[in-house]
């Protein structure tokens, strides 16, 4: 229950108002605190004032001071406080309190001279000392206590009663999208990756649901290619063990004899396994970045001659043909030969795959700034738009019934993306159905090149 959104909104709302309710009361407080102080100031004043006039009067009136005790005693009963009157020579002339007459006093704060309009010079000294300082505080906290505290006690009430009501519509609204998404995760966990989460909402809440949504997606992707992977490379593995136990059994029951042309088959079919094992091998090293590379500076336009011819034979025997479209000068590169030049057979590989008799494969390269672009284009058969997404996938084929004619262990455009990315460059493809592929990456160009 305290760790609900429920009870978190409602105390951040009480919280809330109990604060502003606070600040108001204390700003009221000292206003009223202040306005009874300089009140009380001003009262005062007009309190000595008075007292001023009174003796004024009297010693007018009489000429001296003599009589005047009792009047004095009079009006510090009146007033509440305690009025001293000196003569010229600082002897006490009256005091209400009776305490200090015909005695000399010194007072730390001044008192107030008398001076009579009617005659120049000076006729005693007043001094007017409250018996007790008056608690303005105090005073000021009952005024605003009584005055205004049940207004401050029922509007705290009201605004949590509308806190209560904002907090369970704002909870339900808010709520309602969190569970789902909350839900959707759960199920999600347990391995059901089609679940999905609708919100109309525009703000971070339906932001939240789109980013789960595109995660569920990349979630469903990945487990969907991770079973296709797993049954490629059981069928991989399946088909040349199965022949190469075939063979073995057939020579174990004298069916077969262990002669040159059993001995290739086998031979061949190991093959098969190693090169299936030592693809894995890299793709595993390259998505774990531990891919180690030679990197020499080289000449990438001797590195595609050379590659080239190995392919030619087998394009040949499907009557497809292979050409060179080269510049006269390419700069030298920063690369490892023996990985661009496996990069570059896979791709050729896969044409030959793709392409029929009469199609052709040009080989292609330019510079663009500061990287040099090659690539492979072919008027085969030509990807689907739906397969486009898919192609440099491990174990992913255009060709889903898996035979060797067309394409291999389905890990050569894997690789070959890993290895280029290595490099520090990028693979492309743009293909159309019945016209044929393009394959293109890029790599960049060596820095002593570019100084030069």
């Amino acid at each position: 229950m305290i760790h609900s959104l429920h009870f978190r909104l409602l105390a951040a709302f009480a919280l809330v108002i109990i604060v502003i309710i606070g600040f108001v009361f204390l700003f009221t407080y000292r206003g009223t605190r202040d306005e009874i102080s300089r009140f009380g100031e001003h009262a005062a004043q007009m309190r000595c004032r008075r007292v001023e006039f009174e003796l004024s009067g009297y010693y007018r009136h009489r000429g001296d001071w003599e009589g005047i005790q009792p009047f004095v005693a009079q009006w510090g009963n009146l007033y509440g406080e305690r009025i001293i009157l000196t003569g010229t020579d600082g002897v006490v002339v009256a005091d209400s309190e009776e305490e200090l007459l015909g005695k000399p006093y010194t007072p730390d704060t001044p008192g107030r001279p008398m001076s009579p309009p009617w005659e120049a010079g000076n006729i005693g000294v007043l001094y007017i000392v409250p018996e007790s300082s008056p608690e303005f505080g105090i005073f000021s906290l009952n005024i605003v206590g009584r005055a205004i505290g049940r207004y401050f006690l029922w509007g705290g009430l009201l605004a949590v009663g509308i806190a209560l009501l904002l907090t369970f519509v704002l909870s339900r609204r808010i709520l309602a999208p969190v569970k789902a998404l909350t839900q959707a995760a759960r199920q999600l966990g347990k391995g059901d990756f089609s679940q999905r989460v609708n919100s109309n909402d525009k703000g971070e809440v339906g932001e939240l649901a789109h980013s789960f949504n595109s995660m569920a997606d990349d979630l469903e992707r990945a487990e969907h290619l991770r079973r296709n992977m797993v049954a490629d490379v059981a069928h991989e593995l399946r088909t040349p063990l199965s022949n190469l136990r075939g063979y073995l059994e057939a020579i174990r029951d004298g069916v077969k004899k262990p002669d040159v042309d059993t001995i290739r088959s086998l031979s061949e079919e190991a093959t098969l396994l190693s090169r299936l094992v030592n693809d894995l091998q890299e793709l595993s090293l390259a998505e774990a970045g531990e891919l180690k590379l030679n990197c020499q500076v080289g000449d990438i336009t001797e590195l595609i001659k050379q590659t080239v011819p190995v392919v030619q034979s087998q394009a040949a025997a499907k009557g497809v043909s292979v050409s060179v479209d080269l510049p006269g000068k390419l700069p030298k590169m920063d690369i490892d030969s023996h990985r661009i030049s496996q990069v570059l057979y896979n791709l050729l590989e896969n044409a030959v795959a793709h392409t029929n008799q009469g199609d052709s494969i040009t080989v292609a390269a330019r510079q663009q700034d500061n990287q040099v672009q090659i690539s492979v284009v072919d008027t085969g058969e030509g990807i689907p738009a739906e397969d486009l997404a898919n192609i440099f996938e491990r174990f992913y084929r255009v060709d889903k019934s898996r035979a060797r004619a067309t394409g291999g262990s389905g890990l050569g455009l894997t690789i070959a993306k890993r290895m280029v990315e290595a490099h520090g460059g990028k693979i492309e493809v743009e293909s159309e159905p019945g016209k044929g592929s393009s394959f293109t990456f890029t790599l960049p160009v060596s820095k002593q090149s570019i100084e030069f």
